[in-house]
Parts: structure tokens; sequence; C-alpha cells
């Protein structure tokens, strides 16, 4: 009896042990064929740590070489929540919110989560990072990346542009030419222990493709010589904003561009997009008189008026359909080189009639109204210049006096740089060229000649009208001494609720220099100037300063480069 008893315990037992194995070795089937890939992944996934090499962005130079926008290394702070205890977390979230400026509940929500790498904060100063290192948390690590740095801060703001925390541009330059600036990441595949620990041993590891650096035609000199002058009369004139570009109107290079109001490339998530927004390619405006520089170059190359014919300016009133057009001062007799240095708006007015609507508008596609510059800077628009049959019977004296025209400053600084350059047109352009880190160029932008607008002898004889108008006309703010500039003021109403307005204007004009040889060319404008509102008055002085400085340099860098 004793033994059925001990047989039965003993068969119980073997019979459980056998139940035991054919469900390990069930098991053990179940995992070695149907889950071994997926155990295999999580395996893998836990000891082995993919990291993306961040690629350094490219640098942008100014035409001398000077940085504009560079990287700087800094140290961006992640978490691995799954290895952290409690008492761990607890600690990171009394922390960090305090060292690091980071949402406590933000923290909270990342700790929380069953990952092994979450963010915590990107791109935080050395000093910071290593008040953290001190703390010593476990599960706390950081990741060397780098940051873009702005070392001008707001100087050529709307030219640079700026990028994102990933280093992808999003406006200006930085945005244009994201695709040499950024290059391309690397990856490198670290091993770590049980405890999660770096072992610092690679499997794998490609390198990043750096990106490639960027020289602008921008001259930080001139452009720092150009805001500061833009600033001064901005705030003197209480302008609601204001735009000035310096050209080189034989190679069409921009050397400077600037708006008002302006922002910091450093502090970009502090600024408003009305001050981000490039007003020197995105906003139209009527360009007042200063369009009327076409009228006289279609006048003179249409052979319809010689400088000394004699136009009657109806001692300030003429009417013209059912419109009564006014002189800001009456003139009788002028000549038509006088119709231009003294801005007659009637004197101007007569000779488009004796042109016609077809001349004028022939000619004022020719200066490329209407049309983009194609300048690399994204946002640009066309302006609008209307077709004839879209005339009504005062268009004839609105258009050749700039009216009912609209343009960008871009455009008209590309536009009336014909006359500067011997009737050619050259296309604006920001960019000079493009070269790798061994310093070899793999894209050069060139001169480039648009179009024949006028004949090389009508330029000149357009020049010398518009060198008058700094000598002895509407323009004398400009003067400078032992230089001769050309130049033509502008200065129109704006439209408010569909009429023109009698208290807003657009003050501006148009300059470049030495007249018979220009290295420069500058346009400035200021939107609702006060109490002043004429182009003579606030924007002529604003280009004399900026000319007469930049020459003053430029010959300064040319004697130096003798010496050397």
């Amino acid at each position: 009896m004793q033994n059925r008893k001990y047989d039965l315990r003993f068969s119980s037992v073997f019979l459980f042990l056998i139940i035991c194995l054919c469900v390990f070795i069930v098991k053990l089937v179940l995992i070695q064929v149907f889950k071994s890939d997926h155990l295999a992944s999580l395996a893998k996934k836990q000891h082995n740590r993919l990291i993306e090499l961040e690629p350094l962005r490219g640098t942008i130079y100014d035409r001398n070489m000077r940085p504009l926008a560079i990287n700087v290394t800094v140290h961006s702070l992640y978490a691995n929540p799954r290895m952290m205890s409690d008492k761990a977390k607890a600690q990171a979230l009394e922390f960090l919110p305090v060292i690091a400026g980071v949402d406590r509940e933000l923290v909270r929500e990342r700790l929380s989560r069953d990952k092994y790498f979450v963010w915590i904060k990107r791109k935080l100063p050395l000093d910071i990072a290593n008040r953290i290192r001190d703390e010593n948390i476990p599960g706390l690590s950081f990741i060397e990346e780098s940051k873009r740095f702005y070392p001008n801060g707001q100087l050529a703001s709307h030219v640079i542009g700026f990028a994102d925390i990933d280093n992808r541009g999003l406006e200006g330059a930085e945005l244009v030419f994201d695709e040499y600036l950024r290059g391309a990441p690397g990856k490198a595949l670290f091993v770590r222990d049980a405890k999660q620990r770096e072992l610092l041993l690679e499997k794998s590891f490609i390198a990043p493709q750096h990106g490639k650096d960027i020289v602008l035609t921008i001259d930080e000199t001139i452009q720092y010589i150009a805001e500061r002058a833009l600033d001064r009369a901005y705030q003197k004139y209480k302008a609601k904003a204001g735009t000035i570009i310096v050209m080189d109107p034989k190679s069409g290079e921009i050397l400077a561009l600037a708006n008002r109001p302006t922002y910091n490339l450093e502090t970009v998530s502090q600024s408003s997009v009305e001050s981000r927004t490039n007003r020197a390619i995105s906003f139209v405006y009527e360009p007042g008189s200063v369009f009327k520089i076409v009228t006289a170059a279609a006048a003179l190359e249409e052979k319809k008026f010689v400088e000394t014919d004699e136009i009657f300016c109806e001692n300030g009133k003429y009417r013209i359909a059912n419109h009564t057009l006014h002189d800001h001062r009456p003139h009788g007799t002028l000549s038509f080189r006088r119709v231009f240095e003294l801005s007659s708006n009637i004197g101007v007015a007569k000779i488009a009639q004796e042109l016609g609507a077809d001349v004028v508008y022939d000619y004022g596609r020719r200066f490329r109204f209407g049309d983009p510059t194609n300048i690399e800077l994204r946002g640009e628009v066309d302006g609008w210049l209307k077709k004839p049959s879209q005339w009504s019977k005062t268009t004839i004296s609105a258009i050749p006096m700039g009216h009912e025209v609209t343009v960008t400053p871009i455009q008209l600084v590309a536009a009336i740089s014909v006359i500067a350059n011997d009737g050619l047109y050259m296309r604006p352009h920001i960019l000079k060229f493009v070269k790798d880190k061994k310093d070899q160029v793999i894209r050069r932008s060139d001169p480039e000649i648009v179009s024949r607008v006028i004949s090389e002898e009508t330029a000149h004889r357009v020049r010398d009208i518009l060198v008058g108008v700094v000598d002895t006309g509407t323009a004398r703010r400009a003067q400078i001494e032992g230089v001769k500039v050309g130049g033509k003021t502008g200065t129109a109403q704006k439209v408010v609720d569909g009429t023109y307005s009698h208290d807003h204007f657009y003050a501006s004009f148009y300059a470049f220099a030495p007249a018979e040889d220009a290295k420069l060319a500058c346009v400035v404008i200021y939107d609702e100037p006060t109490p002043s509102y004429f182009g003579g008055t606030v924007s002529a002085p604003v280009a004399k300063e900026v000319i007469e400085n930049s020459l003053k340099y430029l010959e300064s860098v040319t004697t130096a480069k003798l010496k050397n």
C-alpha cells in the first residue's frame, strides 16, 4: 500500500515535469521559429544605438570673405526614461525647469514615455550644459550639435535670412541656397551594455558631408554704411517703413540691401512678420517722378525731342480730359532738359502726349517694369504696368510721372541703372560663388546682360540730364564735393481707400556716381515720412551719405591693394 502511494507521487511529479518540458519546448520553438526576428530586433535596439551625425552647415560670407553666418558648438540634452529610477526622474523634474528653462510639464511628459531616447532641450549653451552635468543625474546625457550664429545681429538680415533649430534654411539666402549649405548627415552605430552605458565601440560609421560655403555680393562695410544712414532718416522722419539698395550698375551685384522695420537674426522668435518682410522685393509702390526717366529716354531714343526743345508748362495748371494737372511750382516755358531737372509734371505729360500711349508703354516694358528681376531671393513680386487698352483718358499723364504703375525697389534700381550702364539692363544678383571645404568653386554667378534697353548715346544724354537734376534741379541735397552725381527725386501720393491721399506719400530717390563711370547706384524709399515728405528732402541726403562714404571706402580698399 505504501509502495503504491510512492508510485503515484512519483508518477505525478514525473508527469508534471514532462508537461513542463513540453511547454518549454513549445515555447522555445515559438521563440526560435516565430519570434526570433522580433526578439533579435529588440535586443539590437537595446544594445545598439544609431546616432545621426549632424553635418556642419556651410558658412555665409560677404564678398570680402567676412563671415555673416557661422556655426557654433552647442549641447543638446536627452533622457533615457526606461533606465531612469523614480528618484532620478524626480530629481530631473525638480532641477531642469530651473536650470535649463524647460517647462515642467514638458519634462514630466517626456520622462513618462516608455522609450530609450527622448529630447529634453536642444542646443543649450556650454555653461548650462556643464551645470546639468555637475548634477550627475542618471539617465541624462548630451549630444554635441551645432547652432547657427549671426555675428552681426540685424545687419543684412533680409538678405541673409535664418535657419531653424535643425539648421534648415527658412528665409533669405539661408533658404535659397539651402541645398548647398545644409550638407548631408552621417551615421554612427554604438554598442551599449545591459545598463545602457556606452561602450564607445563603433560598429559602423558614415561620415557626414559638410555643407558648402556661400559667398554673397554684399559688402559688409557698405551694408553698415547704408543701414546706418537709412535708420537715421527713418527715425528722424518717423516713417512707416524704409528701404535702401546699393548696386554695382555694371555687374548687377547687390552691395547692400536693407529695410526698416527690421529684426535681429539672433532673436528671430521675438520678431514680427512685418519686420521680417523683405520690402525691397515684395512691396510695390508708385515711384512718382523717378519714373520720368523712362519718358526722357523714350523721347530721346525715338528722336521726338532734343535737349533744347522748348515746352510750355502752362504756368502750373494743365487740363487733361476731366482732370487738372498741377506742378509743385508753376513754370512757364522750359527746355526739354529743364523739364526733367525741375520735375515738371505738365512738361512730362506734354512730352508723353507727343510720344503716344503705345510708345510710353513699350519703353516701360523695355525697362522691364511689370517683370520680376529674378534676383535669388524668395517672395519677389512683379509690379504692374497696365496695357494701353486699359488706359483711361488721363493715364497718358499719370504713368509718365510715376502714377498708375507699381514697382518694387529692386525693379527700380535695376531698371534705372540702365542709364548708368550705357543702356544695358543687368540682372541684379546676391550670389558671388559657392565653394566647397577645399576652396574649390563649384558655382559662380557671373554678370548677366538681360537686354539692351536704349542706345549708348541716349543713355549718356539722359545721364547728363540726371546730373543736372543734382547740380541745379530738385536733388541738390545729393551733391558730393568733387564727384559728379546723377539722380532723380520722386514724391508719390499713396492710394488710400481707392483715391490718392493728400496726407500720405512715398519719398524716393535714385542716384549713381561717379556719373561718368558709375561704380555705385542707390535707391532710397520711405513710406509716409513726416513732416517732410519730398524725395529731395528725405531720401536724397541718405543716398548722398551712402554713396559718398562708400566711394571713400572703396578707394581706401583699392589703395591698400595697390600697396600690397
